[in-house]
């Protein structure tokens, strides 16, 4: 209860606070133009004149699906965990008890009947990488029609326990269980088009960006396209805990507390790499990111850094998505924001 007072309270504040305006440049528009966000409840609405047409997105994380086959037997003393911690839910809305599997049907539904033109589907769809759920999932993913772009999270490549370092193992499971979400683009770092809009999804679910997917981002940045960024691990911002753990300057084995539990390697105790903090700043500085969609936290926050939003949805497994429609200036809108 207190989970979902909170979701309706941020909202409430966020709605409060009205229009923020933030200016975006461009290489290839030199002009200023300017960003407005108004939020409430779980739908939100970006303004700029960078925005050429309105298009709709339903951004999805955290489902957490965790049906099995036999084929995942071998595999339980890694997931027997995870398989366990979602299997009943309390929806985000109602109250009432749902599943992981029933929340994304209904959320897939919902998007189909918003007329969505893209899901944003930005990790732990998956409580581990089982086979039969991955499978289940393209074919849902099929059966809309909608186009998505997919980035894991910190659950959806890992068995718990299993030997190997975390960029291993994420290698590992991307290979042999993930790859055909990928629909043909780089597991790590990839884009989607939609309307004028492109949309940058950058794996940090090791916490860490390394130095491909950092010249990976500048080189979207130079494209002078406005940038969406999609990120599982939420970037930190002043005064946020552990779970906004990109970029975050406490990050480290001092801090480690779910390592034993999760039965992962500890964070190193140096902290950061140089790109991570890196791409911190060049996302929050960059003039042509209309804003950051995360996941990870199962909460709904909003943070502004430098005048840039981050956006963190609440969990999919409780029914929680974001319905997020990106727009012109109205007329009217330009003399009052633009003009003035």
């Amino acid at each position: 209860m207190i989970r979902r007072s909170f979701f309706q309270k941020s909202t409430a504040a966020l709605l409060a606070l009205g229009l923020t305006g933030k200016t975006l440049t461009t290489k290839k528009n030199k002009k200023k133009a300017k960003i407005c966000l108004n939020v409430e409840e779980n739908n939100l609405s970006f303004y700029s004149e960078a925005i050429k047409e309105p298009l709709r997105i339903f951004h999805i994380t955290d489902t957490h699906l965790f049906k099995d086959d036999e084929r995942g037997v071998p595999y339980q003393e890694f997931s027997g965990r995870m398989a366990k911690a979602y299997n009943s839910t309390t929806h985000f809305k109602t109250q009432e008890k749902t599943n992981p599997e029933e929340t994304f049907v209904n959320t897939l539904k919902l998007a189909k009947e918003a007329n969505a033109d893209l899901l944003t589907l930005v990790g732990d769809l998956f409580s581990f990488p089982s086979e039969i759920a991955i499978e289940w999932v393209l074919e849902r993913l099929k059966e809309t029609g909608i186009p998505y772009i997919y980035i894991a999270g910190n659950h959806d490549w890992h068995y718990e326990g299993m030997e190997g370092s975390l960029d291993e193992l994420r290698d590992t499971w991307t290979r042999k269980r993930l790859l055909p979400l990928y629909q043909g683009k780089h597991p790590l770092m990839a884009t989607t088009d939609v309307k004028g809009v492109r949309f940058v999804a950058i794996d940090n679910s090791t916490y860490e960006v390394n130095k491909e997917q950092l010249a990976f981002f500048r080189e979207q940045v130079d494209s002078g396209m406005p940038l969406v960024v999609l990120v599982h691990i939420p970037m930190y911002a002043p005064g946020k805990r552990m779970l906004f753990g990109c970029g975050n300057p406490n990050w480290g084995a001092e801090n480690d507390t779910n390592y034993k539990i999760e039965r992962r390697p500890k964070w190193p105790a140096s902290g950061h790499s140089q790109a991570t903090f890196d791409f911190h700043k060049e996302v929050f500085s960059a003039p042509n990111v209309l804003g950051v969609f995360a996941g990870h936290t199962h909460r709904f926050s909003m943070e502004l850094v430098k005048g840039t939003a981050q956006i963190v949805t609440d969990d999919n497994a409780s029914g929680a998505y974001l319905n997020v429609e990106f727009s012109p200036f109205e007329d009217k809108d330009k003399k009052l924001i633009i003009e003035s």
